[in-house]
């Protein structure tokens, strides 16, 4: 071969190599740009989807008769006199929904103060949930739902399993009437701004 055409050969290797490395610094960049978009839509999912839901309502609370960790049973409308707060989470396993109850325990003057009774409420057995109640040091009775609770109150599915309530709460006043509903997929809610929104709900 030719030093003319082994230059040429050289070149033209030395231009598809380029064509090549150009090809898959494109791809590379296509993936990254699409990883990006695929991320920023995940983000913006969870932001839609955590939003937190507040209603003020004025129906009648559905009434049940629950089984407690405690061993003794609850019935809703047995209560009617004080209002009462209802607690759905998703019970054993999740940690934020026990440090919930624990934040709500340790402001426990502010609640006797408006003679509210705090009814938390999951799905789980009384083993399974009591395990977590020792965990974390939580005292308040849990009550056991079966899921007719949780469905009749609108919470089901609402928080990251279609199968167990979402991180709600609901105020019934001193009649029975269901006065507010709050769904927090941040399964948080500072116990003073809970105050604050029992406090408006009821007119005190």
């Amino acid at each position: 071969m030719s030093t003319n055409n082994a230059r040429q050969e050289l070149h033209a290797r030395q231009r598809a190599a380029a064509t090549a490395d150009k090809r898959r610094r494109t791809w590379r960049r296509w993936l990254a740009w699409s990883a990006a978009v695929a991320v920023v839509a995940i983000i913006a999912g969870m932001l839609i989807t955590s939003q937190t839901t507040t209603a003020t309502t004025s129906t009648t609370a559905p009434d049940f008769t629950m089984a407690t960790t405690s061993g003794t049973s609850v019935t809703l409308s047995t209560l009617r006199g004080k209002p009462v707060l209802l607690y759905f989470n998703e019970g054993a396993g999740c940690g934020a929904c026990l440090m919930q109850m624990s934040s709500i325990e340790k402001n426990k003057a502010a609640f006797d103060a408006l003679g509210i009774t705090v009814l938390p409420i999951v799905m789980n057995s009384k083993a399974e949930i009591t395990a977590d109640m020792n965990r974390y040091g939580v005292t308040t009775p849990f009550l056991l739902d079966d899921g007719k609770a949780s469905k009749a109150y609108g919470t089901l599915g609402k928080g990251m399993h279609a199968e167990l309530p979402g991180h709600s709460f609901v105020l019934i006043d001193a009649q029975g009437v269901q006065r507010w509903y709050g769904e927090y997929p941040s399964m948080w809610l500072d116990p003073q701004a809970l105050m604050t929104e029992i406090k408006a709900r009821l007119g005190q």
